[in-house]
């Protein structure tokens, strides 16, 4: 794997060394390049818990992909750059689940970085912070219209959101045990296979922007404003979500 090919994909160009800067600036730049989708899962494409497998199809073939992919990518990226870096593993929120609540552990992959302070990094939850969170229980980290919050309850950390409306909501929570990438594997598994995963119920590609969002969600078209405001649209047909998958995020449609 070659560190420079990977910088050269996230279009990333400011300093190498460990800092709390190029950190926020590496964040920014994978989420502003690399698409958070499920398109393996959806085209029958195995996924595997292994770092060069990742760096192929993400930075050699310029796809996306899954928690699992992406932040174990930037993991082996950050540590190349010589960066402290510890993978943890978190239980979804869900308010579709009934009753509502947290799903099993390691169905979601984040990372902590360690530099003067413990950073909460994560590039792999789709529509989440752009910036690295400070593991401080109870601080508000702003984001434009919207703000972060990390709560402790026992050893449990929750990631909380204040969503444009101004309402908290949970988005996972972890703990600071450390995990190899090897302990993922049954959830990594679940997620490509089972009729229960979110990923198998429906194509989602996703890409941040510095003014919001864009999304191909099923057969829907989406466009998210950074005040929250949302356009949908439904898709015409097959030929349209190929056409966008192609000049939206740069992804060829296989052949059938």
């Amino acid at each position: 794997m070659e560190l420079d090919r990977y910088l050269s994909r996230i279009g990333y160009v400011g300093p190498r060394e460990p800092g709390q800067q190029a950190l926020r600036q590496l964040h920014r730049a994978h989420l502003f390049s690399i698409p958070f989708e499920n398109l393996s899962v959806i085209w029958g494409e195995p996924i595997v818990l292994d770092d060069v497998a990742h760096y192929w199809k993400i930075v050699e073939s310029r796809r996306g992909g899954f928690c699992y992919e992406q932040n174990g990518l930037f993991a082996w990226a950050l540590r190349e750059m010589g960066y402290q870096v510890e993978i943890l593993s978190a239980a979804v929120w869900s308010a579709l689940n009934p009753p509502p609540g947290y799903g099993p552990d390691f169905s979601h992959m984040l990372l902590k970085v360690t530099l003067q302070d413990d950073w909460i990094v994560d590039v792999g939850f789709g529509d989440s912070f752009l910036n690295p969170l400070l593991l401080r229980p109870g601080l508000q980290q702003l984001e434009g219209s919207r703000a972060f919050r990390i709560d402790q309850v026992g050893p449990f950390y929750i990631l909380m959101m204040r969503r444009f409306d101004g309402k908290w909501t949970e988005r996972y929570r972890f703990t600071l045990e450390p995990r190899s990438v090897g302990a993922f594997s049954e959830m990594c598994q679940f997620h490509q296979t089972s009729p229960h995963s979110p990923f198998t119920q429906r194509r989602i590609c996703s890409l941040a922007r510095p003014d919001g969002r864009i999304t191909l969600a099923g057969d829907d078209w989406i466009e998210s404003q950074s005040d929250g405001m949302e356009v949908h649209r439904a898709l015409e047909d097959e030929d349209e979500a190929r056409q966008l998958l192609f000049e939206q995020f740069g992804i060829n449609t296989p052949m059938e």
